[in-house]
């Protein structure tokens, strides 16, 4: 210290001391009291304590060198003072006091507490004093101070890392965590003014999730600048920015002033490996409470661990995130999921999977026995065990399940082992599990409905030529029956001809009808009316050991359709519930109101909208599957053979399908079977129907009619029918041709009498050329196969007309004048023969 020590004597009055023992009495050699005063006084001033040696009263007799370099203080300037007034702080004084007293008692004492610098600073030290004892006398006390700042610092910051790691356990959130360690930084240090900022490089912004500051309010979250904080994160060091220090990095342009000027700003980056991911900052606007070296090493300290919990704070919170979002997923999931062992027993479930197998909570599923109570066939677990441990996963094996009411679903499972479980020694599998009932009975729909169609398409086409030949049959019986006589032998053969000619066009018109190639009348309907007109039919017709009901709802409304059509479905349908009930039952026909919604299962098939339903029910022996699969087939049956001929529900098919309905059945062996007609509603009134046309005789003309037929034999038919009645008769065997002989023919042409469907030019494409060349001229279709054209009242107009095949020769002719008597405005386009909607 530059100066030396003035050591006085240890104790005064020496020459009191009793005289060294002597060799002579046997014990050890004489040592000089000199040499033994130079020991102690070397013992003392080297000791690595600091030392002081009082009187009675407190006065201070000796301090080693190791006091003055702890507190400050030299020999002069201790020598004579009061120990307690010396170092002991203020608020000390008690505990000195009681130091006294214990000496008083002759007591050693050891203690760790503070005491007071020269300068005003506290230090930490160990405290060991003891009464000094002379010839049974107290005759004064000694005091030996070790300072311990570092072993305390140490020990602060050992609880601090303790604390730290606690908070990091025990707090909910960051900002919970955040608040704590400002109060353990506070224990260590000034900390009034504190925060932490994180740097986000994906948002690329500074935020400041914890920030308490007397002066500053809490910034937004920033892009990166030029104030201190984004200094510490660029450097990746330390930084204590006292007035000075911060003038100079201002003056280098390397930051500049951000918020309140502060007196000193200590920042240490926040590290997870080499990477700044922010800063933990503490600053002070009192010249009272100044930052030095221990400070920054105690935030730098404390940076480590709290970089260290932050990370760990993060992946909990981006863990507990990941979790929930999964949990969401799983709890909202639309399929069921669950986790369950290879042997057969849930562990775990989702509502969905609740839902799907109609239980009402986790515990009721936790509770089933999975191979007995939720497999149909429990082999089916046995398959899926073996194709896990062939493959290792399951991948879209399709089970079935049944549910709690016992309706058996169809289920697709797909899934793995579970990567961790709490089942030892059993494999525990990770499934989801989709209900694919309704899709499995929609493609079985799609295929009947391609099915239908194509069978439809076939009927249609067979009906289309066997109505050729019938009509050249029917035409030339007709011819013969009109030249002989009713008296000759072959009258008789040749009517059992027509007849059998009769009930062939009959079979072709139920073809028509499945096919949906005949022709309708559409116009709006009562469905109500329709069915109340014939209930008084229907009763006779099902006998009187069937009982017949009918429950009209006022609500039903209108729809679009055929009367007679509509009509003959009702019949049909109650004609199959009679034959189902041969003993007798309930027939039960019904109408309502029904608005179908998307996604609406039980209408899983039909397109949404309001729909006017009739229902057939009756109590009879029902179908089974098989059977529901197949009854609209053309010429299915399961009646006796000669009873049926298997074209009563395909024709029922056919009508309501050609007019944009639906129709299916519901049964079950034993219990009955029940029709449903989906027809669509329309908000139009009922039409009233047409009065009934004059009859029109068969007498001909002289007019100039323009024959156009792709068959011969036909075309030849109706050539000579015609002309037999007087009519001059242009032919043509396709519309090409009838268009040049329409061009090349100078003299007015009265009639266009043409086959709809031809190769090549049309029926409808033919009739819409003449028109625009001869706009006068009269237009009557010909066709046994209409490619769904639908006919509404009066939308063909005036001399316009269509004629059906077979027809005989006698219809024609009616036909033919009555298009040729009509006085109204020339026809409309042909073009007003519209499709209908054929689903």
């Amino acid at each position: 210290m530059g100066e030396k020590i003035v050591v006085p004597p240890i104790f005064p009055h020496t020459s009191d001391l009793p005289p060294a023992p002597s060799p002579a009495n046997g014990n050890a050699a004489e040592v000089p009291l000199s040499i033994e005063k130079a020991y102690l006084e070397q013992i003392i001033e080297n000791a690595p304590e600091a030392i002081s040696i009082v009187d009675q009263e407190l006065r201070i007799l000796r301090i080693n060198g190791e006091f003055t370099r702890v507190f400050g203080f030299t020999a002069d300037e201790a020598a004579g003072k009061r120990l307690d007034l010396l170092i002991v702080p203020p608020d000390r004084y008690a505990e000195t006091a009681w130091i006294g007293e214990c000496i008083k008692t002759e007591s050693k004492l050891s203690l760790e507490t503070r005491r007071q610098r020269k300068d005003g600073s506290l230090v930490e030290v160990l405290l060991s004093t003891s009464p000094v004892m002379l010839n049974g006398n107290r005759v004064g006390a000694y005091a030996s101070y070790r300072d311990i700042t570092e072993q305390k610092r140490a020990e602060e910051l050992n609880a601090a890392l303790y604390a730290i790691a606690a908070r990091s356990q025990s707090a909910e959130d960051l900002q919970q965590f955040f608040a704590a360690i400002h109060n353990i930084v506070g224990q260590l240090m000034n900390a009034r003014n504190f925060y932490i900022s994180l740097y986000d490089p994906q948002t690329q912004l500074l935020s400041f999730p914890y920030f308490v500051d007397e002066q500053d309010p809490t910034p937004t979250p920033k892009p990166l600048g030029r104030g201190l904080t984004e200094y510490v994160l660029r450097s990746g060091e330390p930084l204590l920015a006292t007035p000075v220090v911060f003038e100079e990095l201002v003056r280098r342009g390397e930051v500049e002033l951000i918020g309140a000027s502060s007196l000193d700003w200590l920042g240490v980056p926040l590290k997870s490996g080499t990477t700044c991911i922010g800063a933990l900052v503490v600053q002070s606007y009192n010249e009272n409470a100044r930052f030095g070296e221990r400070d920054r090493e105690i935030l730098k300290f404390v940076s480590q661990q709290l970089a260290a919990a932050i990370e760990h704070k993060r992946y909990e919170e981006a863990l507990r995130r990941s979790e929930a979002r999964s949990r969401s997923l799983i709890l909202s999931a639309a399929f069921g999921i669950c986790r369950c062992t290879l042997g057969g027993r849930f562990l775990d479930v989702n509502p969905a999977l609740i839902t799907m197998l109609g239980h009402g909570s986790v515990e009721d599923l936790l509770q089933l026995n999975v191979r007995r109570e939720v497999f149909v066939n429990p082999k089916e677990l046995d398959r899926l065990a073996e194709d896990y441990r062939y493959a290792g996963s399951l991948n879209g094996v399709e089970v079935q399940w049944k549910r709690k009411d016992g309706r058996v679903i169809i289920v697709r499972l797909s899934g793995c082992a579970a990567s961790s479980t709490d089942e030892p020694g059993e494999v525990v599998l990770e499934l989801i599990a989709e209900d694919i009932t309704d899709r499995r009975q929609l493609e079985e729909q799609l295929r009947q409905a391609q099915k239908m169609d194509a069978v439809g398409r076939l009927a249609g086409g067979v009906a289309h030529d066997f109505n050729n030949l019938l009509m050249v049959i029917n035409g030339y019986t007709e011819v013969l029956l009109e030249q002989l006589e009713k008296a000759s032998p072959m009258h008789h053969k040749v009517q059992s001809i027509q007849q059998a000619a009769d009930r062939a066009a009959t079979l072709t018109r139920q073809l028509l009808a499945f096919s949906r190639k005949q022709l309708l009348e559409l116009k709006v309907i009562d469905v109500n009316t329709v069915i109340g007109d014939m209930e008084r039919l229907l009763r006779p017709l099902i006998g009187e050991n069937i009982e017949l009901v009918t429950r009209l709802s006022t609500q039903t409304g209108h729809t679009r359709a055929d009367a007679g059509q509509l009509e003959q479905v009702i019949m049909n349908l109650v004609v199959n519930a009679k034959d189902a009930m041969p003993e007798g039952g309930k027939l039960t026909v019904q109408s309502s109101d029904v608005t179908v919604r998307q996604n609406f299962s039980a209408h899983r098939f039909i397109q949404p909208g309001r729909y006017a339903v009739i229902s057939v029910a009756d109590t009879g022996h029902g179908m089974d599957t098989e059977t529901q699969s197949r009854i609209f087939e053309p010429f299915f049956t399961t009646k006796e053979k000669g009873k049926g001929t298997g074209l009563g529900l395909s024709t029922v098919y056919g009508i309501v399908k050609q007019s944009s309905g639906y129709v299916f059945a519901e049964s079950e062996l034993g219990a009955g079977t029940t029709f449903y007609v989906y027809l669509p509603r329309v908000k139009e009134s009922a039409e009233e129907l047409s009065p009934a046309q004059s009859q029109q005789n068969d007498a001909g003309g002289c007019e100039t009619v323009l024959l156009v037929e792709d068959e011969e034999s036909v075309r030849e038919l109706v050539r000579l029918t015609l002309a037999s009645r007087g009519y001059q008769v242009l032919e043509a065997e396709n519309g090409e041709s009838g268009l040049r002989i329409a061009e090349s023919f100078k003299e007015h042409i009265d009639i266009l009498i043409t086959d709809v469907v031809m190769p090549g030019i049309g029926g409808r494409e033919l009739a819409r050329k003449l028109l625009l060349l001869r706009p006068d001229i009269s237009v009557l279709y010909l066709s046994g196969y209409t490619e769904d054209a639908v006919v509404t009242r009066g939308a063909l107009g005036p001399r316009t007309a269509f004629l059906q095949k077979p027809f005989t020769l006698q219809n024609l002719a009616k036909k033919v004048r009555e298009v040729l008597h009509s006085k109204s405005a020339p026809p409309p386009a042909p073009a007003s023969m519209a499709k209908s909607a054929s689903n």
